[in-house]
């Protein structure tokens, strides 16, 4: 394989996963600034749950966000735990 060619895919790599971790960071504190009831764009306590769907037992959960007054609308995939137990009555 051509060093070059090697050197290129490298340095597309390192720039993808940094690329990657600066666009998780970002979300990560949109998603803070959210659950403290602030929109991360016009900074107003307007922003809502408009949907909320669940994967399942232990899956993940889409929330999806809206600023009623500058129009922000964002999508979260978090971790919170369902309401799925086990029955152990029998």
């Amino acid at each position: 394989m051509d060093p070059y060619l090697l050197a290129f895919l490298l340095i597309v790599l390192i720039g993808s996963v940094t690329v990657y971790i600066y666009y998780l960071r970002e979300k990560k504190a949109e998603l803070a600034g959210i659950r403290q009831g602030f929109c991360p764009k016009c900074h107003q306590n307007s922003i809502e749950l408009t949907d909320k769907r669940n994967g399942g037992c232990g899956g993940p959960a889409l929330l999806t966000f809206s600023c009623n007054v500058c129009g922000y609308t964002n999508s979260f995939a978090t971790h919170e735990s369902g309401s799925c137990g086990s029955d152990n009555s029998a």
